[in-house]
């Protein structure tokens, strides 16, 4: 991947005489425009900028915040309702810097806090490939379901001032040596295009991430919730981080949307069939390099767990006839197993899972409550499903078995009452609890 960013920084440099004096490419190189295409994966524009059944990059999408509803903008070359005035310059400043064409500031929705860890060479890349290589589209923009006087412009100013980094204004370097090479173009790729942060880092006071890169912290990457999901915990803890992660999982995650510890959910299920799937091996072991530098979230970090046989020899014998014991085999033990291993590469394990010992049950809760999906992935293209409990599980049943999961086979999660379940399945949108 370094070869291609330098191959593109040449032809870049090559092609510098058909841009025209605003910064608008008369006939861009067609390096660049694949470059800024490549890019446009990395840094997964499209999921926000394209509405369920919409055109790519049109624009709509509704995306919740604290707020209120803020609709994605229509990014394609359209003249009239897309940026294709927009110069190279109006281009910058809306993806580093947060401002608009027109001078206002943009919601941070837009990732621009990450994104301003971009090079000025990818950047202008990128602007290629959103002249050269999109679809221009007319569609016009949403205003915000935001209630004024929330949804005055200028405190976004005062935001952007207090929170947003400083641009990068120089191309990526990297030292000599493989290994150094890796954990930098990772940490570009991570705290940067891939803007991880942005999901993974908990938010402070005025929603702004606690922290932007792993320099500012450790909240970097310890985890958040995004629209009634847990993004997990990014970080070496070994119970709910990735210390029991290898590189070599942390890639096939990336890159199949499962692997022998869990599979993507939510809206990860959406960044490995938008994103990350489409990502060169190389970044993709850049990225698994970089995360696996990354020290656990508290100091006092507990010990990995290890299984324990005694849950699943109680299932086998009819031992355990609990509550929760009996609502796991009755709904969950066909694919997931009495020993809640599941099935490797099918139906994701319980046992000793990250996702099942998090602090935060969110997840959890969601998935029993509304089911998920696997991505569909060149190398994994089934996509296999779970389905919702939701019409079939009162909050007691789902907070019985929750708890159950999180307590048996070594996990060591703690216990999950029916008020929680219930917040989630309002939260979420579940239907209704059946009455019993």
């Amino acid at each position: 991947m370094m070869k291609q960013t330098i191959a593109a920084a040449l032809a870049l440099c090559a092609a510098s005489a058909a841009w025209a004096a605003e910064g608008t490419p008369a006939a861009a190189d067609a390096q660049l425009v694949k470059q800024g295409e490549y890019l446009s994966r990395a840094g997964d524009c499209i999921a926000c900028h394209t509405a369920k059944d919409g055109k790519p990059f049109a624009g709509g999408l509704g995306l919740d915040s604290p707020l209120g509803v803020i609709y994605s903008t229509n990014i394609t070359p359209d003249k009239e309702t897309g940026i294709g005035e927009y110069s190279l310059e109006d281009f910058d400043r809306a993806v580093r810097h947060g401002v608009s064409k027109d001078g206002h500031t943009l919601y941070p929705a837009m990732p621009y806090p990450s994104y301003a860890r971009m090079s000025p060479d990818d950047v202008k890349a990128l602007y290629a490939y959103f002249m050269q290589g999109v679809q221009p589209v007319r569609q016009e923009n949403k205003d915000t379901d935001i209630v004024w006087p929330l949804s005055m412009r200028w405190p976004l100013a005062v935001w952007r001032w207090m929170f947003a980094p400083d641009v990068a204004t120089a191309p990526v370097t990297v030292p000599d040596g493989a290994d150094k090479q890796a954990l930098l173009r990772g940490q570009y790729l991570v705290e940067g295009l891939g803007h991880c942060g942005t999901c993974h880092t908990p938010r402070g006071f005025a929603l702004q991430e606690k922290a932007l890169t792993d320099a500012d912290g450790s909240d970097y990457l310890s985890g958040g919730v995004v629209e009634g999901w847990l993004a997990k915990n990014l970080r070496g803890d070994p119970v709910d981080g990735l210390g029991a992660w290898s590189k070599e999982d942390i890639v096939a995650f990336l890159k199949s949307g499962r692997n022998g510890h869990s599979a993507a959910f939510g809206g990860m299920a959406q960044v490995v069939s938008d994103s990350t799937q489409h990502l060169s091996d190389e970044d993709l072991n850049a990225i698994a390099a970089y995360l696996k530098s990354l020290p656990p979230a508290r100091k006092d970090a507990a010990a990995a767990l290890t299984y324990d046989p005694a849950v699943a020899q109680a299932l086998r014998t009819g031992k355990d006839q609990g509550d929760g014991a009996m609502t796991f085999l009755n709904n969950c033990a066909a694919c997931h197993r009495s020993t809640g291993k599941g099935y490797e590469q099918t139906f994701p394990q319980l046992a000793l899972s990250s996702t099942v010992n998090s602090a935060d049950p969110t997840s959890l809760i969601h998935i029993v409550l509304k089911g998920a999906q696997m991505p569909g992935t060149g190398a994994a293209p089934t996509r296999y499903a779970m389905p919702g409990f939701d019409w079939r599980l009162t909050d007691k049943e789902v907070a019985d078995v929750v708890t159950f999961v999180r307590a048996s086979w070594g996990n060591k999660g703690a216990a999950v009452t029916a008020s929680d379940v219930a917040k989630v399945r309002k939260d979420v949108g579940a239907a209704a609890a059946p009455a019993r």
